[in-house]
């Protein structure tokens, strides 16, 4: 099922195309040069006020990193994703219809926060268990909830960075939360009579609760209901969205009951595709959470070891928000995200055939920045299922929910009896990221074929400015 292809014909001139028509657009700001003076500084604004979103992530996989080894760790992690599948998709509609991010996603937080204080306070691996299903419960809302956000303010050319961004919450607590926690662990062990791990998750709850108290007063709600905007500001914020997509976000696209958004979803086959590129992507990046493990593996003292976890992951943020600013501009998505993959794919291949010291370090550096590939793969999302926002809602938050289901087939595909060469956990890897490319081609292929019909619509109807495509 393809989108918005009557309504995508209507879309404002292209930037190929500015005359003194366009400018009159702009009218009601106070001309171009106005209206590009006020952009600025609403894109400022909310950016400072998204910056919070990157805290969040980090206390977010802060609390989900429980230090453990071998099967015991995977299925702590799986039950874990077990609840992100479940609540996933129900908390985004939920977001979609109350329209208020600023007080759900804090509200979630403060929960995620004490269920992790009381994993502190645990006696036994089963109750362990059981605290880690709840506590993927409650953080199940953020992230698909954050990137719906984010897709509710920003354009096409400006989303994928910001996602990057976002992303580097997750590869900051991956760089430094080992170490973080061993300082703990190390430091506070046994202080008011209380086990240092424990402590571990009193803290991190505690930090949760306090950012979570801080974030309702920052995050912005929806465009149309966000208090700190002027008018003009809120009406710029509409008329962009608008002038990305060739409609408008609400009335021109919303039809249906409550559900109709998640009818739409589940009938479009491209919804699943990329669900299962992006759990096939999920495989291949499964090596992020056995990281200190494969760093051990180059038999230096713990210490040492966790710090060498954190220069690959800074390494990967860069190369991430780089490539993903580089994708924005130039307005293409696959071959960014299959040059990611390449590039994982080398560095696989080395730790497979090399215990070399400095070989396989270098590999850590050549996999750890595969984290681009995942964060274009969710840019691309925004971009190929754009309207309506409730069907958006759905597919953001049922696409990662899916993706999860690779997340739990990628923790058991680094067992302790393949170390420490793990060349059969590289392999798997490897063979990911290849379906990966396979796949995403294959659906770039398909949206290629949609711009056509696109093109060929609007000449039947004669149509001289070029409306909506799908990024390819």
């Amino acid at each position: 099922m393809s989108i918005g292809h009557s309504d995508a014909a209507s879309i404002l001139p292209s930037k190929e195309h500015v005359d003194y028509e366009e400018l009159d657009l702009d009218i009601e700001f106070g001309g171009l040069e106005a209206r590009n003076k006020l952009e600025r500084k609403l894109l400022w604004k909310l950016d400072l006020h998204m910056s919070i979103l990157v805290l969040i992530y980090i206390l977010n996989y802060l609390t989900t990193d429980l230090h453990l080894e071998g099967q015991q760790y995977a299925t702590l992690l799986s039950i874990l994703l077990v609840g992100y599948i479940i609540m996933q998709t129900p908390s985004n509609m939920f977001l979609n219809y109350i329209g208020k991010p600023s007080l759900y996603l804090p509200a979630c937080m403060v929960i995620w926060g004490v269920v992790s204080a009381l994993t502190g306070i645990t006696t036994n691996f089963v109750g362990v268990l059981l605290t880690r299903f709840f506590l993927g419960f409650v953080e199940a809302a953020f992230f698909p909830g954050a990137v719906f956000l984010i897709s509710k303010w920003y354009k096409r050319t400006e989303i994928g960075v910001r996602l990057a961004i976002l992303y580097c919450g997750n590869i900051i607590s991956n760089a430094f939360g080992a170490l973080i926690a061993s300082g703990v662990l190390v430091n506070m062990n046994n202080d008011l009579g209380q086990a240092a791990w424990r402590w571990l998750f009193y803290i991190e709850g505690a930090l949760t609760i306090s950012v979570a108290i801080i974030a309702v007063f920052i995050l912005p709600d929806f465009p149309t209901n966000t208090k700190w905007l002027s008018d003009d500001e809120r009406r710029l914020a509409l008329k962009r969205m608008e002038e990305d997509a060739g409609v408008g976000d609400q009335s021109e696209t919303e039809h249906g009951g409550r559900g109709h958004g998640f009818y739409l979803a589940v009938i479009d086959w491209k919804v699943w595709w990329f669900s299962l590129i992006c759990a096939v992507q999920a495989v291949a990046l499964s090596f992020t959470v056995y990281f200190p493990t494969l760093t051990a593996t180059l038999g230096y003292n713990p210490t040492v070891t966790l710090l060498l976890v954190a220069p690959p992951f800074v390494f990967a943020a860069i190369i991430a928000f780089v490539w993903t600013r580089h994708s924005d501009r130039t307005q293409e998505r696959f071959y960014h995200m299959g040059a990611s993959n390449i590039v994982a794919i080398i560095g696989f291949i080395i730790s497979m055939c090399t215990m070399n010291t400095a070989a396989r370090y270098l590999s850590l550096f050549l996999i750890a920045q595969a984290y681009a590939g995942i964060m274009l793969l969710v840019a691309w999302i925004s971009t190929s299922f754009p309207r309506p926002p409730s069907k958006r809602a759905v597919c953001f938050s049922l696409i990662n929910s899916l993706q999860q289901l690779g997340s739990i087939a990628g923790s058991y595909a680094w067992p302790s009896i393949w170390g420490p060469t793990y060349r059969y956990s590289y392999a798997i890897c490897l063979a990911a990221s290849c379906t990966t490319i396979i796949m995403s081609w294959i659906f770039r292929q398909h949206l290629k074929t949609l711009n056509t019909k696109l093109g060929k619509e609007e000449q039947d109807k004669g149509v001289k400015e070029k409306g909506f495509r799908y990024i390819l």
